[in-house]
């Protein structure tokens, strides 16, 4: 099962998180200083908030497909290219506290668009993916 992403960036992290935990009726799946992620199930969404500058505006960073599996992202990543679309891969990465192959492109107004696969999580990884910078992801 793949599933949108929708990246914010916001400027009150903890209202965020309460504000999206009552509209979705869930928790976040994962939180860790400046940054949260809901996995929706219904409707299927990943939502990540990203904290921001104070007094800042929320803005979107990034938007993604979450998918499967690496050969879903090398799949993705070969219809980008044979379509004409300028990409950008990125394979065994921290990013988001987790260990991801990802491949970027970018929308007619410059919005990112990300395909990734999630491949071990944080907490299975170590140390090493908690120092992973928590504004990894997007623009």
């Amino acid at each position: 099962m793949s599933r949108a992403q929708l990246a914010l960036r916001v400027s009150d992290l903890e209202g965020s998180i309460a504000f999206y935990s009552q509209l979705f009726n869930t928790e976040p799946a994962k939180r860790r200083e400046g940054y949260a992620n809901f996995a929706i199930a219904e409707p299927p969404l990943k939502l990540v908030l990203i904290e921001g500058r104070p007094g800042e505006e929320t803005r979107l960073d990034h938007l993604g497909v979450e998918v499967t599996s690496a050969e879903e992202v090398t799949a993705a990543t070969t219809r980008l290219k044979e379509a004409g679309l300028a990409t950008f891969e990125e394979n065994d990465t921290s990013c988001c506290y987790a260990l991801q192959d990802k491949v970027w492109v970018h929308g007619p107004g410059k919005e990112p668009w990300e395909v990734y696969v999630v491949k071990a999580d944080a907490d299975t990884l170590g140390k090493s993916a908690e120092a992973a910078p928590q504004a990894c992801c997007g623009s």
